[in-house]
């Protein structure tokens, strides 16, 4: 891929730590500004745009769910669409070359991730669909042989799928209030506990749940996580829960309500180590944000190119909608919140490849998630707006993609605490003032600049 920014972080200025420019060992030095890519990885996404137009985005009405593995219909359409990425040689891109994959790095998995938002079965296709990948890199990180055997090969042939279950009902998902734990019996562990919206559950093989095992630690180094086969006795789904707009009758329904009673799995079911389960969970959150931020950014997409079809096809008022102002404005600002919100998705990948080191993208990484829903959102209500009453209808997806605007707000943690995130890391950067007056205060910078410049001015006292 071509380098689409270079250099760190800026320099200091008033108030400011210093250069927060990142580890010269790891970067490259040169000068770049690059918003291309290379011609050979263009011609990829060329083809999987086509791919996803002609072959995929039918499938959202003719498949309920790509998590269905007893689903007949499913059966038979998806597996060879699966076998066409493969022979492409783009199956799991995401996976290093020792898992079956290419080892992309962000910013080409962004690029590819971006068309597969546009359609719900594409990132089945490609392999890369969550919260699999992520499931698959703790159990690549932390599984056993025997457990990379069982659970994680025949995940990333999507021979089976799974769930991460990890949110509760009393608490949503904040660790620091987590009631279900596990305690070890002899060579087993017991767990007690409830969970909720475990997406997939349902259709799972097995799931990865992060429980309390050490309550007499700091906050974040109580829970450890585990992995549980579904049809270990004591996991029971309560009940199924889908989103406002999906049909209870029809028994729509994915993210899981599940209780855990006397769940006994062997001590080697431990991923990572006893208290690690905050650390383990990062292993999978980082990157899969920025895939789901790409996603979003091509759903987003779609929904503005049916926004603009409208404003220029229909007419009200004697005239065309695209030439009303208010019209213009919402057609503006969708684009320009949609083109910013993109190209800091990009550089967050950029700069995940460029440093090897999510830790010191963090506040990118929650900046990317905090915009996210808003984006969504506005692009959304507006594209509904300018449908008039189609667009509330059932016949158009705007209602639907609104609702999942606030469904993203809660994924992979709430807007806020990301927010919250980013305004620490920022203010990090930054050292106080102890005097008085800011730094920034005009008599201060007038006087330090007359001091600074005295002799010249004392030579032309005559002429100011």
């Amino acid at each position: 891929m071509t380098q689409l920014w270079s250099g760190g972080e800026r320099s200091a200025t008033m108030g400011v730590r210093g250069t927060r420019t990142l580890p010269r060992t790891k970067a490259k030095r040169t000068m770049a500004w690059d918003f291309e890519t290379d011609p050979e990885f263009q011609a990829e996404l060329d083809w999987i745009d086509d791919f996803v137009r002609e072959e995929i985005e039918p499938l959202d009405f003719v498949i309920k769910s790509p998590y269905d593995l007893s689903d007949p219909v499913r059966q038979e359409i998806i597996p060879p669409l699966q076998k066409q990425v493969q022979e492409r040689g783009l199956w799991a891109c995401h996976l290093g070359p020792e898992l079956g994959g290419l080892g992309y790095g962000q910013v080409k998995l962004a690029l590819m991730n971006e068309i597969l938002g546009r359609a719900k079965c594409a990132s089945t296709i490609f392999g890369c669909q969550a919260p699999d990948t992520g499931n698959s890199e703790i159990l690549a990180h932390f599984g056993t042989d025997e457990q990379k055997k069982q659970f994680l090969e025949p995940l990333l042939a999507n021979e089976i799928v799974s769930c991460y279950s990890m949110t509760e009902p009393q608490g949503g998902a904040d660790p620091k209030v987590f009631t279900t734990s596990a305690r070890l019996d002899g060579d087993e562990w017991v767990i007690n506990g409830e969970k909720w919206f475990s997406s997939n559950a349902r259709y799972a093989s097995f799931l990865i749940v992060m429980v309390v095992t050490e309550p007499d630690n700091p906050p974040y180094q109580q829970q450890s996580m585990f992995l549980v086969p579904t049809d270990t006795p004591g996991v029971e789904i309560i009940r199924n829960v889908g989103l406002a707009y999906e049909s209870e009758d029809e028994d729509h329904g994915s993210h899981a309500y599940v209780r855990y009673t006397d769940v006994r799995v062997p001590a080697e079911n431990l991923l990572g180590p006893r208290g690690g389960g905050f650390v383990v969970a990062q292993t999978r959150l980082g990157g899969g944000r920025i895939h789901h931020a790409m996603r979003t950014s091509g759903r987003v997409q779609r929904i503005f190119d049916m926004m603009c079809e409208r404003a220029i096809s229909r007419t009200t008022q004697g005239e065309l909608l695209s030439k009303k102002q208010m019209v213009q404005e919402m057609i503006a600002d969708s684009w320009i919140e949609m083109e910013m919100f993109r190209l800091l998705v990009l550089r967050t990948a950029w700069k995940i490849d460029r440093y090897n080191d999510y830790k010191q993208v963090r506040k990118d990484i929650s900046a990317v998630k905090a915009a996210m829903p808003g984006v969504y959102r506005n692009v959304a209500s507006r594209a509904l707006q300018i449908h008039g009453s189609l667009g509330a209808s059932w016949e158009m997806p705007f209602g639907k993609e609104v609702i999942e605007s606030f469904h993203m707000g809660l994924a992979d943690g709430p807007t806020e605490v990301h927010k919250v995130q980013v305004a620490r890391r920022v203010l990090d950067d930054y050292v106080p003032c102890d005097d008085l007056f800011p730094t920034g205060h005009l008599p201060r910078r007038q006087a330090a600049a007359r001091a600074k410049y005295a002799d010249v001015l004392e030579r032309h006292l005559e002429t100011l």
